[in-house]
C-alpha cells in the first residue's frame, strides 16, 4: 500500500513541479499618451475582466498605482529618461522617490519590476552614461528597505542595441554602446535581473518588404530560414531576433542573464504606405505570439526556454507622434471596445497549424558518438557542445544520473543527442566534425530517465515515511 501511495505521490509531485516551476507569462503595456482614455480605475477593471495578470506602465503614476491595489495584477513601473540625471547624481533622490511614489502603495499594489530608463540608445539626449548609476541608486534604495529580492531593477532596449542580428548566431552588441552596456550586463548578472528588449517584427517587414516575407513576421511561414553557422531552422522572425540577443550576450560571456520582451505587437491601422498594418494582421501576430509563448516552445537556440513578454499596447494612443500606425497599436479603443478579438489563453480564433517550432523533434532518431572517433576529437566535440553549443552537461557530471557508465563515448553520446534534439534533429546538428552518428534506436535515454524516476520515488518514500512518523 505504501509503495502504491509512493508511486502516486511521486507522479503527482513530478507534475506539480512542472506546473509550478515552468510557464512563460503574457503581459500588456499600458501607455497613456492619449487624451481620451478611461480612468485608471476602469482600466484596472478592464484588465481583470480579460484575466490579464501582468501590466507594464512607464512611470509611477499615483492614480494608476492606487487603481491596481488589491487586484493581484503584477506591475512593472518605470523611471523615465527625463529623471535619469537626478537619480544618477544623488542617492537621496532615488530614496525619496521610492519612499513617496512606491512605498505608500506597496505591497497592496504588487510591484515586481522597475525599469530605469527606456530605449536610451534611441533617445535624442545622451543619457546612456546615466542609466547604470541610476540603476545602482534605485537598487540601493530597495536594499535599504529589504525589497531588492522582491522588486527587480533593469532597463529596456530597442533592437538597435545590436550592430548585427542576422544570422542569429552572429548577434552582437553595437560597440559604440560598450561604455554602458558592459557595466549594465554585470549589474543584471549579479542581481539576477532580465535583459529587457523591445522587439517589433512589424518594423522589419515594413522597412524591408522585399527581404522579409510577411508570413515569416506573422508566425505563419511555410518555409524556414537557416542559420548557416549553427544549422538551426527559424520559422519566424521573433525567434530569430530573440536568439540574436542571446548570442550577443553569450559573445560577451553573459550566459546566465534571461531575456524578457517588454514590448512587442502589431498595429491595426497605418498610413497608405503601411499596408500590413491591418486588424487581421495584428490579430494574427498577437494570437500566434501568445500561443508560441504559453506553449513554452522556446526558440531554436533555447528550446523550451521560458520567455515572458508584454504586448504593446492596451489602448490606441492618439497623442503619439509619427506615422498613423504609431497611434494604432492598441487592443482596445478608448471606449474599452476591442479593436479585434484576442484571447490571452492562446485558444483564440486563429488556427495555428504552423505554430510548432521546428526544434521539436519527433524523436524517431538520435545522435551518438562514433565508436571510430579518436578520443581527442570526441573530447574537442564534447567541450564545444558543453560550451559554445550551450548544452546543459550537468547530467554527465560525477554523482549525476547519467555519469555512469563513466567513459568518454557514453558522455559524448548523451551530450551529442541533447544538442541534436535541441537543434531540430537535422543532419548538420549531428555532425560534430564527423564524430557524431545518427541512429534510429534510443541507446541511452531510457537508462537516464529510469534513474531520475528512481530518485523521485526514493524521495517520495522518504517524505511518506516522515509524514507517518509525525502521527
Amino acid at each position: 500500500m505504501a509503495t502504491g501511495f509512493s508511486f502516486i505521490f511521486a507522479s503527482s509531485f513530478f507534475f506539480l513541479l512542472l506546473d509550478c516551476c515552468s510557464g512563460s507569462f503574457i503581459g500588456i503595456c499600458y501607455g497613456r499618451s492619449a487624451d481620451d482614455l478611461p480612468t485608471p480605475d476602469k482600466v484596472a477593471q478592464l484588465v481583470q475582466l480579460h484575466k490579464i495578470k501582468y501590466v507594464r506602465i512607464y512611470d509611477s503614476n499615483i492614480q494608476v498605482l492606487r487603481a491596481f491595489a488589491n487586484t493581484g495584477v503584477e506591475l512593472m513601473i518605470g523611471v523615465p529618461n527625463s529623471d535619469l540625471l537626478s537619480f544618477s547624481q544623488f542617492q537621496s533622490n532615488a530614496d525619496a522617490w521610492l519612499k513617496n511614489s512606491v512605498l505608500p502603495y506597496y505591497p497592496a499594489t504588487k510591484i515586481t519590476y522597475i525599469t530605469v530608463g527606456a530605449e536610451i540608445t534611441e533617445s535624442s539626449y545622451n543619457t546612456s552614461s546615466l542609466v547604470v548609476p541610476a540603476m545602482n541608486n534605485v537598487l540601493t534604495a530597495l536594499k535599504k528597505l529589504g525589497l531588492h529580492k522582491k522588486i527587480k531593477v533593469s532597463s529596456t532596449h530597442s533592437l538597435g542595441v545590436l550592430s548585427r542580428s542576422f544570422p542569429p548566431s552572429a548577434g552582437a552588441f553595437n560597440s559604440s554602446h560598450a561604455h554602458f552596456l558592459k557595466p549594465m550586463l554585470e549589474f543584471l548578472a549579479e542581481n539576477q535581473s532580465p535583459f529587457m528588449i523591445d522587439i517589433y517584427p512589424y518594423y522589419a517587414y515594413r522597412d524591408s518588404p522585399n527581404k522579409v516575407p510577411l508570413d515569416y513576421a506573422l508566425f505563419q511561414a511555410s518555409s524556414e530560414v537557416i542559420d548557416p553557422n549553427t544549422g538551426l531552422l527559424y520559422t519566424n522572425m521573433f525567434d530569430a531576433q530573440i536568439d540574436a540577443i542571446y548570442y550577443a550576450l553569450m559573445a560577451l560571456n553573459f550566459r546566465t542573464i534571461n531575456v524578457m520582451v517588454t514590448e512587442t505587437g502589431w498595429p491595426s491601422k497605418g498610413s497608405p504606405k503601411e499596408k500590413a498594418a491591418t486588424p487581421d494582421n495584428a490579430q494574427t501576430y498577437n494570437t500566434n505570439l501568445i500561443r508560441h509563448v504559453i506553449n513554452n516552445t522556446g526558440t531554436p537556440a533555447k528550446p523550451g526556454k521560458e520567455l515572458d513578454i508584454y504586448i504593446f499596447s492596451l489602448f490606441n494612443e492618439n497623442r503619439k507622434p509619427g506615422l498613423e500606425s504609431e497611434r494604432n497599436w492598441g487592443l482596445f479603443y478608448p471606449d474599452q471596445t476591442s479593436v479585434y478579438n484576442l484571447d490571452f489563453t492562446g485558444r483564440g480564433a486563429i488556427d495555428m497549424t504552423t505554430a510548432a517550432n521546428v526544434t521539436r523533434s519527433n524523436r524517431t532518431s538520435w545522435c551518438i558518438a562514433s565508436s571510430k572517433a579518436s578520443e581527442i576529437d570526441l573530447q574537442n566535440a564534447l567541450d564545444w557542445a558543453c560550451g559554445p553549443g550551450d548544452v546543459d552537461c550537468t547530467a554527465v557530471q560525477p554523482s549525476q544520473p547519467c555519469f555512469e557508465p563513466d567513459n568518454l563515448v557514453s558522455h559524448a553520446s548523451f551530450v551529442f543527442n541533447s544538442y541534436y534534439q535541441q537543434n531540430g534533429a537535422s543532419d548538420v546538428a549531428c555532425s560534430f566534425g564527423g564524430t557524431g552518428v545518427k541512429v534510429d534506436k534510443d541507446p541511452s535515454m531510457f537508462h537516464c530517465f529510469s534513474i531520475l524516476f528512481a530518485y523521485m520515488l526514493f524521495f517520495a518514500q522518504k517524505i511518506v515515511k516522515n509524514i507517518g512518523s509525525c502521527h
